[in-house]
């Protein structure tokens, strides 16, 4: 498993990819971040997280903007109308229980609008450190190609890597196997020549010509 995360890090730093360009720091930002790329392709995530940050960089700004301002800044990210109101009650709700701060745990944060376990995690393992496996799309699809888990929803893949990945890696796996995912790594047609881990991979469910 070492040499595996060893050469999906040295993927990670040579990489183009957009999950780079998300914000790493602070959990309301990535919190903000994570609520927006739901159902979106990551550029279109992150540009539009940076337009709301500026607006909004912090609870209180944020709870102060109506939805409609909100839609604004988003668009067009999946379903913005519905996140613009979730984004609203986030920050009213950070604001009024939670004295500006963000909540540090899995059952607070599965309490705010918009908030499933995928930005749970990625809120507790990016902006607290805490040891988290947050399972996208990318994480899912990757971990299932490479034969570490054999599963068929993202709940049962933080399941079964809870197991098999050793925990000093639950916090980077989500940044690594996404980076993968954006550049070589693809839903369809994968990049497989060129793969920087494709020594460890048993190319599940991957066609012969790719």
């Amino acid at each position: 498993m070492g040499s595996l995360v060893g050469a999906l890090r040295r993927a990670y730093r040579q990489a183009d990819a957009p999950v780079k360009k998300m914000p790493s720091q602070g959990p309301f930002r990535i919190l903000i971040s994570a609520v927006l790329s739901t159902r979106t392709q990551d550029p279109v995530t992150s540009a539009a997280s940076a337009r709301l940050l500026r607006a909004a960089p912090g609870p209180e700004e944020l709870s102060k903007l109506r939805p409609v301002q909100i839609e604004k800044l988003i668009y067009p990210v999946g379903f913005y109308r519905v996140k613009a109101r979730q984004l609203c009650a986030i920050g009213r709700l950070l604001v009024r229980c939670g004295q500006g701060e963000v909540p540090r745990t899995m059952d607070e944060l599965l309490q705010l609008p918009g908030v499933g376990r995928k930005v749970a995690n990625i809120v507790l393992s990016r902006g607290f450190g805490v040891p988290a496996i947050a399972v996208d799309a990318h994480v899912h699809r990757i971990s299932n190609r490479l034969g570490l888990v054999r599963t068929r929803t993202p709940e049962q893949t933080e399941r079964q890597l809870e197991v098999v990945l050793p925990r000093r890696h639950w916090i980077e796996w989500n940044c690594l196997l996404v980076a993968l995912g954006q550049t070589i790594c693809r839903p369809q047609h994968p990049r497989c020549s060129v793969c920087p881990v494709k020594r460890w991979c048993c190319r599940i469910g991957v066609a012969d010509d790719s």
